[in-house]
């Protein structure tokens, strides 16, 4: 079985990294494999100098009350390419994941996941290498076409290389739509209907909406 050192190689070759977004891309799984949802998590990043801040919120699926927050703060290793940003997030998150007392059932990810060109985005990449289900959100497309939507709470399909991989989501009526994507072990459907049942009038969803709002107050409490 691969281990984590598979996943977040610290040999930083290129040859390396596609070996394991190779290794992601073999053992993902878009189809609901979750427990009854009872707890979403969120996790976001914030950045200062050479280090990254990794935070994570725990919530009531039903009340979106908040149960728990970690963080983990790592020094930066990689630089930021889009199609890459596992390798420069992923171990910050991971380290912050070990330390929360109760997985949520699913975790939301701001970063995108199977709407990847090699279908290992972040919240993939996380997905299959922690064994929990993940849902990306973006704000912008990584790859791929599709028409944007107008209507607050209507979503069209994504699409890259004749399959759908996502949708694009208008989630506020102020903002452009967010990007919506399986991760690992969530379905297309059911991760637009978890995220829309996430949304409280803001462009993002609440877990991923107060896990960036918590790194930047770590962030900020460090300056």
């Amino acid at each position: 079985m691969p281990t984590l050192s598979d996943f977040f190689p610290a040999d930083h070759s290129r040859e390396s990294l596609l070996a394991a977004q190779e290794l992601v891309a073999e053992r993902v799984i878009t189809k609901d494999d979750f427990n009854e949802l009872q707890l979403i998590g969120g996790v976001d990043q914030a950045f200062m100098d050479d280090k990254i801040i990794s935070g994570i919120i725990v919530m009531d699926y039903n009340s979106l009350e908040v149960v728990e927050r970690v963080h983990s703060i790592e020094p930066l290793s990689y630089p930021y390419i889009p199609i890459f940003l596992s390798f420069r997030e992923g171990p910050a998150i991971v380290s912050a994941f070990k330390k929360l007392g109760t997985a949520p059932d699913i975790l939301m990810v701001d970063g995108a996941g199977f709407n990847h060109p090699r279908s290992a985005g972040i919240a993939t990449h996380l997905g299959v290498a922690l064994d929990v289900p993940t849902i990306g959100i973006t704000k912008k497309i990584l790859c791929g076409e599709g028409t944007e939507p107008s209507l607050v709470g209507e979503a069209a399909q994504l699409f890259y290389k004749n399959g759908q991989i996502g949708w694009l989501l208008k989630s506020s009526q102020r903002s452009r739509p967010i990007i919506v994507a399986p991760g690992h072990r969530v379905s297309l459907d059911s991760s637009l209907s978890i995220v829309k049942s996430c949304l409280r009038g803001h462009k993002l969803p609440e877990p991923v909406r107060l896990a960036h709002e918590y790194a930047n107050e770590l962030k900020i409490s460090l300056l």
